[in-house]
C-alpha cells in the first residue's frame, strides 16, 4: 500500500475539481477500526508525510494552519507510553493505565495538535479547523487501505501527560489517529437518524 499523490497545485492556480462517486461510495460505508486491533504493517515515513500533506488541505479560515503534527511510532511510541503509564500508576490509577492499550497496541499514531494563533480569526474556528485536519487525516489512511481511529482519552486532556508529549501553552490535543492494519474487520455500529436532526430554517 503506497500514495501516488499529483503534484501539489501551485498557488493561485485553478484546481479542477471532477466529480468522485469513488469518495461518496467510501463515505457511505466508512467506519473506524478498533485501536486495539491494529497490527503491522502501518504506512511508512512517505506515506505517512504523504497523508499529513492530505490532511493540511483541510478547511482553514484565514490560512492560519493553527495545527501541527507528532509522530509516535517504534521505540520512541513505547517510551511515550511508558512515561504516560508510569505517571497513571503514580497516582494509583490502574483504570488510566488499562486505557493505554489504545494508545500501546498500534503501530502508528499521529496527533494533531490544536494550536491556535492571536488572530481576528475567532480561537472557535481555528480549533474547528483542527478537527477537520483529524476527519482528514483518518479518512485518508483508511483511503489507502488502512485501518485507522481517532482517540482522544485522559493522556489527551491531563495536564502533566500533555507535557510528556511536549504541548506548548494554549496548545491541545484534537485527536490522536491511530493507524495500522486491522486484524478484523470493523462492524457496522449503529448510525444517528439524519432526518431527525435536519430542519429547514423559514421565515
Amino acid at each position: 500500500m503506497s500514495i501516488a499523490l499529483p503534484d501539489a497545485p501551485s498557488f493561485g492556480a485553478p484546481v479542477d475539481q471532477p466529480p468522485c462517486p469513488e469518495l461518496l461510495s467510501f463515505l457511505a460505508t466508512r467506519r473506524s477500526a478498533s485501536a486495539v486491533t491494529l497490527a503491522e504493517p502501518a504506512p511508512g515515513d512517505d506515506d505517512v508525510a504523504a497523508l499529513i500533506r492530505l490532511a493540511a488541505r483541510a478547511p482553514d479560515h484565514g490560512k492560519l494552519a493553527p495545527w501541527r503534527f507528532i509522530v509516535l511510532r517504534g521505540e520512541n511510541k513505547a517510551a511515550y507510553a511508558a512515561r504516560l503509564e508510569a505517571l497513571a500508576q503514580g497516582r494509583g490509577d490502574a483504570r488510566a493505565a488499562a486505557k493505554l492499550a489504545k494508545l500501546k497496541t498500534p503501530p502508528l499514531g499521529i496527533a494533531v495538535v490544536s494550536a491556535p494563533r492571536a488572530h481576528e480569526i475567532p480561537e472557535w474556528e481555528q480549533v474547528l479547523s483542527a478537527g477537520a485536519v483529524c476527519t482528514g487525516l483518518l479518512y485518508a489512511a483508511q483511503a489507502l487501505g488502512y485501518g485507522a481511529n481517532w482517540i482522544t482519552d485522559w493522556y489527551a486532556y491531563d495536564a502533566e501527560a500533555k507535557a510528556v508529549l511536549g504541548l506548548n501553552a494554549g496548545e491541545n490535543v484534537a485527536g490522536f489517529i491511530f493507524i495500522g492494519t486491522a486484524k478484523e474487520p470493523p462492524m457496522e455500529r449503529e448510525r444517528p437518524d439524519s432526518a431527525a436532526l435536519t430542519s429547514v430554517w423559514k421565515p
